[in-house]
């Protein structure tokens, strides 16, 4: 453990954020899997849905550097192409 003041604060501030991320990126993953999941299932309101949800949550891990705004365009690309083929 540290023992100067600022670096205790360090290793506090970064357990919280990497908590953070954490949480942020797991939302993500599960979000783009229902997206799947209901593209697999043949229902096209709920793709529908499911997209936007996991568009919206792909751009927030990008913008806030979980992942990299190309990974972001290309996940969001091959969802919108496997809902749009419903």
């Amino acid at each position: 453990m540290p023992n100067i003041k600022s670096a205790i604060k360090r290793v506090k501030t970064s357990e919280a954020r990497n908590a953070q991320n954490t949480t942020a990126k797991s939302a993500m993953r599960t979000a783009v899997k229902k997206a799947e999941a209901a593209v697999t299932l043949n229902d096209a309101p709920a793709a529908k849905e499911a997209f936007s949800t996991a568009a919206s949550k792909l751009d927030k891990a990008a913008a806030k550097g979980l992942i990299h705004k190309n990974a972001a365009a290309r996940k969001k690309s091959r969802l919108a192409k496997k809902a749009n083929s419903l």
